[in-house]
């Protein structure tokens, strides 16, 4: 009997032994999942068009990847200190919006996502490696793909505008239609970068689909909506928060000042940030 008794209070001793174990590494990796969904989504400026959008898990996004633009100092340094970029979007073909974005990619294997006819004509007329412009990081509007293991989604938006690409000083190439992007980080931010345009009532319906906490607008006017028509697309939108962008690096006449004033005339509820250039926003 006492044999049976040691033997039984061993077993019980293993048994609580290994539960203990077992309960130490699911809260470890329970741990570890909380420090990954509580991080910040980080959003830094470069000017004109270009962001740097940079997740919780800390997967780097680029958008209009110009970062040698006018209005940007640290142009070539910021370059140069890119080491990791996983997805480079690109709105359209102009080149205040292609910018930097095949130095880039060759740099650190960056996959582009854009509209299919745009991803063509980066690989024919603009040099973009063909291997980084796979069909699972292609779309169109209407469609949206799930990327980075599903911590990303990108929705392709209509945009009003145009697009084409030039190499080489040969004349423009057509490269399919322009639009934006509505990145939705999981368990983050929806942000709407409208990329180059007009104002149109369809953008009315994007939040019936989805909360958008941040927009990145458009104002420069004269090559896209300016601040009164700007504001009138925040208001159909609904933002949480507005960006305004693409002003400034050409002299374009539309201001944040006359965006903030046109957002207060037309009674717009979201609150306006006015970025540096450089300066990061956590969301």
């Amino acid at each position: 009997m006492k044999q049976w008794t040691w033997v039984r209070q061993h077993l019980l001793k293993a048994g609580i032994a290994l539960i203990t174990i077992i309960l130490t590494i699911v809260m470890a990796g329970w741990h570890s999942a909380s420090n990954a969904q509580s991080g910040s989504t980080q959003l830094l400026w470069y000017g004109q068009s270009a962001f740097k959008l940079t997740t919780p898990s800390g997967k780097v996004l680029l958008i209009d990847p110009w970062l040698e633009n006018p209005l940007n100092p640290n142009g070539k340094a910021d370059l140069a200190a890119l080491k990791q970029v996983d997805l480079i979007l690109v709105t359209h073909g102009h080149f205040d919006h292609v910018g930097n974005a095949v130095a880039i990619a060759k740099k650190t294997n960056a996959k582009l996502v854009s509209s299919s006819d745009l991803g063509q004509a980066m690989v024919a007329f603009s040099g973009y490696p063909k291997e980084l412009v796979p069909f699972e990081t292609q779309g169109n509007f209407g469609g949206e793909l799930t990327l980075l293991n599903g911590e990303v989604k990108v929705a392709f938006i209509p945009a009003v505008h145009s697009s084409s690409v030039a190499s080489d000083g040969s004349p423009a190439t057509f490269a399919g239609n322009p639009g934006g992007f509505l990145v939705s980080v999981k368990g983050g931010p929806v942000i709407y970068h409208t990329g180059d345009t007009d104002l149109f009532a369809d953008m009315s319906l994007i939040p019936k689909f989805r909360k958008v906490s941040l927009m990145l607008a458009c104002i420069g006017d004269q090559f896209t909506m300016g601040p009164q028509r700007a504001a009138e697309a925040v208001k159909l939108v609904n933002p949480t928060t507005v960006v305004p962008m693409h002003y400034g690096a050409f002299n374009l006449p539309g201001t944040p000042t006359a965006f903030s004033q046109a957002l207060r005339q037309q009674g717009v509820k979201s609150q306006i940030r006015i970025l540096k250039v450089g300066e990061v926003l956590k969301l």
